[in-house]
């Protein structure tokens, strides 16, 4: 048998209303047929689709980077589009990925620019602000104070604002050891390890700028046993920090008027540390380079140390005055109960107004009863320095002492110190004793009342003769009245006040 191959030719009648009429990516042409005599459809699909163009679904893109059927050069990469594929250098890719990556960059970059330029900028602004602080709180008179050779470098430091808040904690609420009318007062650790007291005043007087900086120096020149020691200041700060030696057992006052079982002020004791202060004062008024003032004496502002020795603390608003000068005329500063009513009505501060201060303090020490009480009538006078004075015009005295020294301290050795209180509280001046007089009487009832005891450790008793002072005891470094302190403006006929101490 003959076999034959045999193929069939689809075409559709060109037909407006045909099914089959163009669609999508289905390529008709138009074939005039004799057999049937009118124009019909052949149909195919175009290059790079495949199916059936005769069917309902239209001609498919074939994906030439799937089926292999195309190859692209070595590097690139394959990409189809519809009909077609294309090949794409692959890196470009890696270029764009580097660009992003360059741009991120280049992004993080400017943004760490801008914040250096922020930092720089502020830190610019704040050694300004510095400049301008110490400016004006006088350090261009302190630098020139200290290279001028006649101040003692070695006594006195200027401290910068980065290492006083640094150690103070950025001046933290838990670092403040007080509270005052001339500031706060923070603990802080140098980094050297010492402990230090930081004040922080609340105001500055900016009038007495340049004189605050001559009575730093001469404080920081002070080397007292008794008396706290002035280690340095800042003055980059808005206003000026003091930084003082730290002591750690608090005020006399605690003491005195909260009763402390676990260390009670014996009589011994008392008489110790009323000695101690009259020696810190008789120093200040005349052992001095030049005399100082405190015009602040109270319970409050005697420290004791580690030992339990008296530290005079709060210089803030002392005066320094000339050697050949008596009194100073000023606003009345200081505390009730503790203020000279002599200076209270003439403002005219002496050094006698620091002894009725002082008379205040060892008529505690004698009574434990504070300088203030509203429990005593008017007749017994509100003050305890007008009350101690009455009982002694009538003979009551020992009414009033208090009960730990009368069990202590003999009747005799009681009587002599009240009676050294009753003439520091005179309301005359003149008739008041002199620290050194004070320091005097003080230091003989000790020595009194060892030898009673038959006990002569003079070391235990720290006691500081002034008419022979010892290098152990009193250091100062400006001595004479023609040192570069005296000829600057506390030399002057006006005081010097001390700001914010």
């Amino acid at each position: 048998m003959l076999h034959v191959p045999v193929a069939l030719e689809w075409r559709v009648i060109n037909d407006t209303s045909s099914s089959f009429a163009f669609r999508g990516n289905d390529k008709c042409n138009t074939v005039n047929s004799l057999a049937f005599n009118r124009s019909m459809l052949s149909c195919r699909c175009p290059q790079g689709f495949d199916g059936n163009p005769y069917l309902l679904q239209p001609c498919q893109d074939i994906d030439e980077c799937i089926d292999g059927t195309k190859r692209c050069w070595p590097g690139s990469k394959c990409m189809n589009i519809p009909g077609s594929f294309i090949c794409e250098d692959g890196k470009k890719w890696i270029k764009l990925a580097v660009a992003g990556l360059g741009t991120s960059l280049g992004l993080l970059l400017l943004l760490i620019a801008a914040w250096w330029v922020h930092k720089l900028l502020k830190k610019r602004e704040n050694i300004r602000r510095k400049k301008m602080a110490f400016k004006r709180n006088g350090g261009l008179l302190l630098e020139r104070q200290l290279l001028s050779g006649e101040v003692n470098v070695e006594k006195i430091k200027l401290f910068s604002s980065k290492e006083l808040e640094k150690s103070t904690d950025n001046f933290h609420v838990d670092r403040i050891l007080g509270k005052g009318g001339q500031g706060t007062v923070y603990k802080g650790m140098l980094t050297d390890g010492r402990i230090v007291a930081v004040k922080k005043s609340t105001k500055v007087d900016e009038d007495r700028l340049s004189q605050f900086i001559n009575e730093v120096v001469i404080l920081s020149q002070i080397n007292h046993r008794s008396v706290v020691k002035l280690l340095g200041c800042c003055l980059e700060t808005e206003v000026p920090l003091l930084v003082y030696e730290f002591i750690p057992n608090g005020s006399l006052s605690q003491y005195i008027h909260e009763q402390n079982e676990d260390f009670p002020l014996t009589w011994e004791l008392r008489l110790r540390i009323a000695t101690e202060i009259a020696g810190a004062l008789s120093y200040l008024h005349g052992a001095a380079s030049i005399p100082i003032f405190h015009r602040d004496i109270k319970s409050t502002n005697i420290l004791l140390d580690e030992k339990y020795r008296a530290k005079v603390a709060d210089f803030g608003t002392s005066r320094s005055v000339a050697i050949d000068q008596t009194h100073l005329t000023t606003l009345v500063h200081g505390t009730f109960g503790y203020l000279d009513p002599e200076y209270f009505q003439s403002s005219q501060f002496t050094e006698k107004s620091d002894v009725y201060s002082f008379g205040v303090v060892l008529v505690e020490l004698l009574t434990g009863q504070k300088p203030i009480s509203f429990t005593r009538t008017q007749e017994e006078g509100r003050s305890l320095a007008s009350h101690f004075i009455i009982l002694m015009q009538e003979d009551r005295l020992f009414e009033v002492v208090d009960a730990r020294v009368l069990k202590e301290g003999s009747k005799e050795d009681i009587l002599v110190v009240a009676n050294l209180a009753r003439r520091c509280l005179n309301l005359n001046g003149k008739n008041r004793p002199t620290m050194r007089e004070v320091t005097a009487e003080l230091e003989g009832i000790q020595m009194s009342q060892k030898a009673t005891n038959g006990e002569q450790n003079y070391e235990e008793v720290d006691i500081v003769r002034y008419d022979s002072i010892e290098p152990w005891d009193v250091a100062s470094s400006s001595t004479g009245t023609g040192s570069g302190l005296a000829a600057g403006p506390a030399s002057s006929s006006q005081g010097i006040a001390l700001l914010s101490l």
